[in-house]
């Protein structure tokens, strides 16, 4: 039987809840959609996932269908009292948390595993949780994320872009990124104004580049696309460098003064964070 017909021992007490605006809920509804979603995070039989957000639970119905082990987050009460009634409790564990206040590097310990991650994410946490994502991503072999058409294009995208920023950086510093598809706002309930894309990331063994300060470093990228139409020995600075400082430190990282943030590849950012770590010794 699948998990969505009705029998009269198996009957949901909280059937089809309203989305609500105010968790930013738009939920799936193409049963398509959801096959390649699980076959872009490679779900297999007894992996262990991990989603956030699962609404009514379209898409923790297919990742089950694959054989997944799920631990759900969700905020809604009532979405997560019908989650419970409407799977096996040996499948789906439901944790009713706001997902940035759970420490997903702790689940990860508790449970001795690690997860895949997979989730249609609300628009307006997206950055957010993308960002706690990363920086919690020992707890993570693969994550297959839903974002905004325009978020998806700005963590995929290169130097020299317009859509280059912080999220492309810190997200391509820590995984491997992808594209897997686009998606139609027709494919919603309640329908968004905007397209969605599905992107992949394959969480690296280790940076694409020396760390070894991931919040100077961070710090670092965050600055340098602090005012984009300032150069980098401008928008340093709020790091609090003086100017004859950062000028030794782009010198020795071989980078000109006048480039702005945007022109910097991830090899460029690695040397500009060793030579201003220098500064603080």
């Amino acid at each position: 039987m699948r998990f969505d017909e009705e029998d009269d021992n198996a009957k949901p007490r909280f059937a089809n809840p309203l989305p609500k605006k105010r968790f930013g809920q738009h939920f799936l509804t193409d049963k398509n959609l959801i096959r390649k979603i699980v076959a872009a995070a490679g779900v297999a039989e007894k992996d262990q996932v991990l989603e956030i957000g699962p609404g009514r639970g379209a898409l923790t119905e297919g990742l089950i269908e694959a054989g997944a082990i799920v631990t759900a987050v969700e905020v809604d009460r009532n979405l997560s009292r019908l989650l419970q009634e409407r799977f096996p409790s040996d499948r789906l564990t439901v944790m009713e948390a706001d997902a940035m206040k759970v420490s997903f590097a702790d689940l990860s310990r508790e449970k001795k595993h690690k997860f895949k991650l997979v989730a249609n994410l609300p628009y307006n946490i997206s950055g957010p949780i993308l960002a706690k994502f990363l920086k919690e991503r020992e707890a993570f072999s693969v994550m297959v994320l839903m974002f905004q058409k325009e978020v998806a294009e700005r963590i995929a995208s290169g130097p020299g872009t317009k859509s280059y920023g912080v999220l492309s950086v810190l997200s391509q510093a820590y995984t491997d990124v992808k594209i897997e598809f686009h998606v139609s706002r027709n494919l919603f309930n309640p329908k968004p104004k905007v397209d969605s894309s599905v992107v992949s990331f394959r969480v690296l063994d280790r940076p694409r580049i020396e760390i070894e300060d991931e919040a100077f470093f961070k710090a670092v990228v965050k600055s340098a696309f602090g005012t984009r139409r300032k150069t980098l020995l401008n928008s340093l600075k709020v790091l609090g460098f003086g100017k004859d400082s950062l000028l030794r430190a782009l010198e020795e990282a071989g980078i000109d003064p006048g480039r702005r943030g945007e022109t910097l590849d991830m090899t460029g950012f690695g040397a500009l964070t060793r030579a201003l770590a220098k500064l603080t010794d």
